[in-house]
C-alpha cells in the first residue's frame, strides 16, 4: 500500500542533536520514532519501526560505532542510510567509504542540507538496478516497492498497489489500486527503469502495465484491473510472451 509518511530513524546520541533532527524531518513530512544513541537500540528500532532510511551518527556509545551499524543496515534490512559526523579522520574514512552509505552530513545539520541528503538518498537508491541479470540474460526480481516525491517528500509506492503508468508530458502518472494518481517528473523510459522489469513492462508509446495487474487482452487493449490500456502493435508480441499467452 501506499505509505502516507515515510520512516526515518535516527541514531544520535547527544539529543539535543537528535531533538533538532526530528523536528526538522517532521516538518519535512516525514515520520520520526524515538531515537536510538547505540547500536542495540538502533536494532531494535530497526525491527520494531522498520523505517525507510536510517541517520547514523558514526561515533556512538559502546563497541559497535555507526560504521558497525551500517554495516548491519546494508546486509540485513537493505534500507538507504546517512552518515552524521562531526569530524573523520583518515582510518574511520576508509571504514566509512566501505560500507556505502548515501550520503555524509557534517554537523550541525541545516534543514536545507538534511532534506537535499534524503532526496538524493531515495533517488540513488531507486537507481540501483531492480532487476539482475541471470544465466538466461533475464531479469529477476529483487524488490516490491519504489520511493516516489510527492510534495515536498518521499512516499513509498508497493508495486502490488501500482497497476499502470501514463506519459503526461513532461511526467508520468502512477495510478494505484486505490485510485489515487501520483505525478512524477520523468519519462516514461526512465522511469520505468527504475522498476521491477520482470512486473512492469511498455505496452504502447504512451503506457507501460503491471503484466501482474492484467485481467483481459484484446486485438488492441490489455485490461488492468478493468481500465482499458491501448497496446502498440510493436509492443504486442513481447506483452504476450510476457504474459505466456501464444497467438
Amino acid at each position: 500500500m501506499l505509505k502516507e509518511k515515510l520512516t526515518i530513524g535516527i541514531v544520535e546520541d547527544d539529543m539535543i542533536i537528535a531533538g533538532a533532527l526530528s523536528e526538522m524531518l517532521t516538518e519535512i513530512g516525514y515520520h520520526v520514532p524515538d531515537n536510538a544513541t547505540r547500536y542495540s537500540e538502533a536494532i531494535e528500532l530497526m525491527e520494531n519501526e522498520k523505517p525507510d532510511l536510517m541517520l547514523l551518527d558514526i561515533h556512538l556509545v559502546g563497541q559497535m560505532d555507526g560504521i558497525d551499524l551500517a554495516d548491519t543496515v546494508r546486509k540485513k534490512f537493505h534500507i538507504p542510510f546517512i552518515f552524521l559526523t562531526a569530524n573523520l579522520d583518515s582510518n574511520t574514512v576508509d571504514r566509512a567509504k566501505a560500507v556505502q552509505p548515501s550520503a555524509y552530513l557534517a554537523k550541525p545539520v541545516t534543514k536545507d542540507q538534511l532534506y537535499s541528503a534524503i532526496e538524493i538518498a531515495f533517488s540513488n537508491f531507486n537507481g540501483i538496478k531492480q532487476a539482475s541479470e541471470n544465466k538466461t540474460g533475464q531479469p529477476t526480481a529483487k524488490k516490491d516497492s519504489v520511493f516516489v516525491k510527492d510534495g515536498h517528500s518521499f512516499r513509498k509506492v508497493y508495486y502490488h498497489e501500482l497497476l499502470y503508468l501514463e506519459s503526461e508530458a513532461n511526467y508520468v502518472a502512477l495510478h494505484l489500486s486505490t485510485g489515487k494518481k501520483i505525478l512524477i517528473r520523468s519519462s516514461l523510459d526512465d522511469f520505468i527503469q527504475q522498476l521491477d522489469q520482470v512486473l512492469f513492462i511498455r505496452v504502447h508509446r504512451g503506457f507501460a502495465v503491471n503484466t501482474e495487474m492484467v485481467d483481459g487482452v484484446f486485438p488492441a487493449e490489455v485490461s488492468v484491473k478493468g481500465v482499458k490500456i491501448p497496446v502498440g502493435r510493436t509492443h504486442k508480441e513481447e506483452l504476450l510472451a510476457r504474459l505466456g499467452i501464444a497467438e
